[in-house]
């Protein structure tokens, strides 16, 4: 099945935080180097993480967004380039 059309609420939350994460450092690639650079992610980006996280509980739920890993996960993964910062 086509993981885009899966109605399963983990798969899409995942996704979610995913593309959410993805953004910022697609509208601040020099932002996010830099702070990769300076080892300061959390402090750069402390604004736009918390907007991302607000429109990630607000689609998913407070209660899937408070018991999953699927934004740290993201953050570390994507913004962090792998590292576990998040």
């Amino acid at each position: 099945m086509n993981p885009f059309l899966s109605r399963d609420p983990n798969q899409k939350a995942r996704r979610l935080a995913r593309a959410l994460v993805s953004d910022m450092i697609v509208y601040q690639p020099k932002k996010r180097q830099d702070a990769l650079e300076a080892g300061t992610l959390k402090e750069a980006f402390e604004e736009e993480i918390k907007k991302s996280w607000e429109e990630y509980v607000q689609q998913v739920g407070e209660e899937l967004a408070e018991s999953s890993d699927f934004f740290a996960e993201a953050l570390n993964d994507i913004l962090a380039g792998g590292r576990k910062v998040f």
